[in-house]
């Protein structure tokens, strides 16, 4: 290999570790939106918005690697294909980012207010996004069409939390009129995690297109 190839996939390498990085900050602003939720932590819900700036950040400097990239090395087939997927990632990751944001602010909206419910869907529904996520990640780095089909086939069960979340704040509205706002900002909230979901389906089909050069 010469010196000029060895420096492009040592680059490209360094493209896949920085959208990794930018992936787990995603997850881990999933995490602490919810975990705000919980513990009624307005502090750190303010945080979480605060930090999608960071989000934003690294998709610019993600989406900049990706063109010089593609400018300087001229890659074809696969190699192309895996910069272009991972531009497209960055822009998932950063939508992801803004979800996460608006969870915080239904949070906030929320306040120091009781909740209307125990929390017990929302927070197994996250830990399936966050599942997910992880694992559509995982995919694109190991190139694994198997493990990505099983993210998509995935998606359901994600769309059973929302419709089960929402179907239960609509009988608690119906039941109690004066729970209408807050019920109506954590069926937001499992509106949000909903749309999480289908950008890890999103990652793992772009993955599938990476690999195979088709588009499901």
């Amino acid at each position: 290999m010469n010196a000029s190839r060895r420096n492009f996939h040592e680059e490209l390498k360094s493209l896949q570790n920085d959208m990794l990085k930018m992936g787990s900050f995603v997850e881990e602003a999933i995490r602490r939106s919810v975990e705000a939720l919980k513990n009624g932590d307005l502090e750190l819900a303010n945080k979480v918005c605060r930090d999608d700036d960071i989000i934003d950040d690294y998709e610019v400097k993600l989406e900049e690697k990706c063109t010089r990239l593609i400018a300087l090395q001229q890659p074809v087939a696969i190699d192309l294909r895996k910069i272009i997927v991972i531009s497209k990632l960055a822009t998932d990751l950063e939508r992801i980012g803004d979800h996460t944001c608006n969870i915080a602010e239904m949070v906030i909206k929320i306040g120091d207010e009781n909740l209307i419910k125990p929390l017990i869907d929302i927070p197994k529904m996250t830990d399936l996004v966050i599942k997910r996520l992880r694992k559509s990640l995982e995919a694109f780095v190991d190139m694994d069409i198997k493990k990505a089909k099983q993210v998509v086939e995935e998606d359901e069960k994600v769309d059973i939390f929302d419709q089960q979340i929402i179907s239960e704040l609509i009988n608690i509205m119906i039941d109690d009129p004066s729970n209408i706002e807050q019920a109506t900002s954590l069926m937001f909230i499992s509106r949000f995690l909903e749309r999480i979901g289908d950008h890890s389906t999103n990652i793992s089909e772009r993955t599938i297109y990476m690999k195979t050069g088709q588009r499901l």
